[in-house]
C-alpha cells in the first residue's frame, strides 16, 4: 500500500475514534448531570447516577476502541475512585451519605482479584512451558488423533478446550490451551485467518463447554443451589441429571463454532504439517515444569474435593517457578500486563454496580409479578445476557438468580407455559455462558486478546453470533423440557 493511502487511512481511523470519544465523554457528562427522577428508578442516589454515567463511558468506548481497552479499564478504575470513593475529591462526597460511597480499597483490589492470580498462573505457566518445550510435547500429544488437515486441527483444540472447561474453571483452561498455540502457528503461514480461528476456537470453547456439568461454570451452581435449596424449590436435581439434558446442547454448540470459526476466518493453507518443531530439554527443570503442570491440573479439576479454589491452586506455579529459578525476573516482562489492567477494569465496574446498589435498584424497579411468564423468560435472559458481556458472568448470576427464584416461586403454576421455574433459573446460567461479545467479557476472551492475534470486532462477530444462537438453542430445550416436565 502506498505510504500516501496508507496514512490517509490512519488520518480517517483517528478522526473517528476521536469524534467517538467526544461522543462518550458528551454522553456521559449528560448522564452525570441528569436529575435524578429523569432515570425512573426508585431510590437512585446521586453515587449510582454516576455510575450509570461511567458505565455508559466505558461501555462506548470498550466498544468502540476510541482509547486501548486496557486505557479505558485504567480510567474507570481511577473514575471510579476520585468521583465515588470514600477517598474523592471532598466536593465530590460534599452533602452524600458515607454509607453511599464505594470502598476505595476494595475498587483498588481489583488489581489483585482472585481471576487476577489465575490469569498471572496461566502464563507463567505459559512462559515455563514454552522454555522447557513441554507445549511442543502436549500439542504433540493432544493434537496428533486430529490429523493433519487444518479444519481437523482447529476441531481438536474445539473439543479438547471444551472438554477441559466442564470440570476446571474456563480461564484456567483457556489459560492451559494457550500454552498449545505457538507451536502450532508455526506449522501456520501469516497469511490468512487461520490464527485467529485458532485462537478464538480457545475462548469459543471455554465458555460454552463449562455449561455441560453443574461444576463447568459458577453460574451453574448459583442455579441449583436455588433449584434444589430444602427450603426453597427442592428440586433435587443432580450432576448426572443436569449432563444429561445440558451435554448435548453444549456439543452441539461446539460443533457449530467449529463451523462459524472455519466459515468467518477460513484457513488459507489447508493443511497443517504437524511436524511441530522444537525439543523438550531433558533437565531437571523440565520435570519441575511437567510435574507442576500435571499437580496444578489435577488440582483445578478436584477443587471440590480438596478445597482449594482454582484461583488459590495458580499460585503453585508462580510459587514453585519463582523458587526453583524456573522462571526468572526477565521472563515475568512476557506477562501481558495490559490485559491484567483491562479486566481489572471490568471488575470494578461490576463492584461498582453492585456496591453501590445500582444493579439491584435496576432489576428492582423492573415490575417482573405483573408480566407474562413469556416475556420474564425473555428479558430475564436477555439483561442477563447483556449484563454478562460487561460484569462477571457469576456477579450477574448471583444478583438476578436470588430475585427471580422469589418471583418464580410467587407465580406458582404461572410458569407452567413456559416449562416452569427451572427454565427461567437455568436459562440465566446458560444466558451467562454465552455471553462473549467483548474482551471484558469473560477471562478466555481477554486472553485471547492479550495473544494480539484477535481485533475486538472479530471477537464481537463469532461472539454475538454465537451468543444469539446458543441463547435461542439453549431457550427452545429449556422450554421442551420444562414441558415434559423432565427436570
Amino acid at each position: 500500500m502506498p505510504n500516501e493511502t496508507k496514512n490517509l487511512l490512519d488520518g480517517s481511523f483517528n478522526v473517528r475514534k476521536a469524534v467517538m470519544f467526544v461522543v462518550a465523554v458528551l454522553i456521559a457528562a449528560v448522564l452525570w448531570f441528569l436529575p435524578l427522577d429523569a432515570y425512573g428508578i426508585e431510590g437512585l442516589t446521586v453515587i449510582q447516577e454516576r455510575v450509570i454515567a461511567i458505565f455508559a463511558l466505558a461501555t462506548i468506548l470498550w466498544i468502540t476502541e476510541a482509547v486501548p481497552s486496557w486505557a479505558t479499564s485504567v480510567s474507570v478504575i481511577g473514575l471510579l475512585l476520585f468521583t465515588t470513593s470514600n477517598s474523592a475529591f471532598n466536593f465530590m462526597r460534599s452533602g452524600i451519605d458515607k454509607s453511599e460511597l464505594l470502598d476505595h480499597t476494595s475498587i483498588m483490589a481489583t488489581f489483585a482479584d482472585p481471576i487476577i492470580i489465575l490469569f498471572l498462573g496461566g502464563f507463567v505457566l505459559a512462559i515455563a512451558a514454552t522454555k522447557s518445550g513441554l507445549d511442543v510435547l502436549l500439542a504433540r500429544t493432544l493434537l496428533k488423533p486430529f490429523g493433519n488437515k487444518s479444519e481437523n486441527v482447529l476441531l481438536g483444540f474445539i473439543l479438547i478446550t471444551g472438554v477441559f472447561s466442564m470440570f476446571v474453571s474456563n480461564t484456567a483452561t483457556a489459560a492451559m490451551m494457550l500454552t498449545f498455540l505457538a507451536p502450532v502457528f508455526k506449522a501456520l503461514p501469516p497469511e490468512g485467518k487461520g490464527r485467529v480461528a485458532l485462537t478464538l476456537s480457545i475462548p469459543v470453547a471455554a465458555n460454552i463447554g463449562g455449561m455441560g456439568t453443574p461444576i463447568g461454570t459458577p453460574p451453574n451452581a448459583i442455579a441449583l443451589k436455588y433449584l434444589n435449596a430444602p427450603t426453597g424449590l427442592n428440586m433435587g436435581i443432580g450432576f448426572g441429571q443436569w449432563m444429561m439434558y445440558m451435554l448435548p446442547l453444549t456439543i452441539l454448540l461446539l460443533f457449530i463454532g467449529w463451523f462459524l470459526l472455519k466459515k468467518f476466518f477460513p484457513f488459507k493453507k489447508k493443511t497443517i504439517e504437524l511436524e511441530i518443531e522444537g525439543e523438550v530439554q531433558h533437565n531437571w527443570r523440565t520435570a519441575v515444569v511437567a510435574v507442576t503442570f500435571i499437580a496444578t491440573v489435577l488440582l483445578w479439576i478436584c477443587d471440590r474435593w480438596t478445597g482449594v479454589g482454582s484461583n488459590t491452586v495458580a499460585m503453585v506455579p508462580i510459587v514453585v517457578f519463582a523458587f526453583t529459578g524456573v522462571i526468572k525476573a526477565r521472563d515475568l516482562e512476557e506477562i501481558n500486563w495490559s490485559v491484567i489492567w483491562m479486566v481489572a477494569g471490568g471488575f470494578a465496574l461490576g463492584l461498582a454496580l453492585n456496591d453501590s446498589g445500582l444493579a439491584d435498584n435496576v432489576i428492582k424497579s423492573i415490575p417482573f409479578g405483573q408480566w407474562s411468564p413469556l416475556a420474564i423468560l425473555l428479558a430475564s435472559g436477555l439483561i442477563c445476557y447483556a449484563l454478562s458481556n460487561f460484569i462477571s458472568n457469576t456477579a450477574t448470576a448471583a444478583l438476578l438468580v436470588p430475585i427471580l427464584a422469589v418471583v418464580c416461586k410467587g407465580m406458582g403454576n404461572g410458569l407452567d407455559s413456559i416449562g416452569g421455574t427451572v427454565t427461567v433459573l437455568v436459562g440465566i446460567a446458560v444466558a451467562a455462558s454465552v455471553a462473549m461479545t467483548l474482551p471484558i467479557s469473560t477471562p478466555p476472551n481477554a486472553i485471547a486478546h492479550s495473544t494480539g492475534l484477535v481485533k475486538q470486532n472479530e471477537m464481537m462477530k463469532i461472539g454475538l453470533t454465537m451468543g444469539v444462537i446458543g441463547l435461542v438453542l439453549g431457550y427452545i430445550l429449556l422450554f421442551f423440557l420444562g414441558k415434559a416436565h423432565a427436570w
